[in-house]
């Protein structure tokens, strides 16, 4: 799936823009390669399903099928390998202690939760002004939880905790709880 450059760029593009639509010469100015590449590459997408296509104003506009199957997993894959949250992650290690790190609420498009979700020895107000700093959204909302509440909420089945690990949207950037929350991914 990953093979060619321009398939990647173009799974960037369409994956982290799901709301939007792109002809092909404008994915050429916008990805920096050529049309021809451009083209095949598309062609092969929409074949497996995963882009849509139709005519506008003799222009072809491709966009993302919201109901590809693996919608999520790949979506998964290229925010997870996107150098905006590897360089935040690193950035966040240095301020405390992190087990567990979960993006989700506005920054995935769920307006009703917390937006960055840490388990481990943190201040509060360092880690609220981190995320101001580093998130463009505006007022994103942090929530913090030791270890042992964390964990002790596991095995109370807490409707909260395993909402951040069944909403496929949720971006966990890291997880060394993965043996504590195996239960909680379906």
């Amino acid at each position: 799936m990953f093979g060619s450059g321009a398939r990647v760029k173009l799974l960037q593009q369409f994956l982290l823009n799901q709301d939007g639509e792109f002809f092909i010469r404008e994915l050429t100015r916008i990805l920096d390669e050529q049309i021809n590449s451009l083209r095949r590459e598309l062609e092969n997408l929409e074949k497996i399903g995963m882009l849509k296509s139709r005519e506008r104003n003799r222009k072809k506009y491709y966009r993302i099928n919201p109901h590809f199957p693996l919608l999520h997993e790949f979506t998964s894959i290229i925010r997870k390998s996107n150098e905006k949250y590897q360089t935040i992650i690193k950035k966040m290690n240095k301020i405390g202690d992190i087990e567990l790190c979960v993006l989700s609420g506005t920054i995935v498009g769920n307006k009703n939760a917390v937006d960055v979700f840490v388990v481990g020895s943190v201040n509060v107000e360092v880690l609220q002004n981190f995320v101001d700093r580093e998130f463009d959204e505006e007022s994103l909302k942090v929530g913090v939880m030791s270890k042992e509440d964390f964990l002790y909420r596991i095995t109370l089945k807490d409707k909260f905790v395993a909402q951040l690990f069944s909403d496929t949207d949720n971006l966990i950037l890291k997880n060394k709880l993965k043996k504590d929350t195996e239960s909680l991914v379906s």
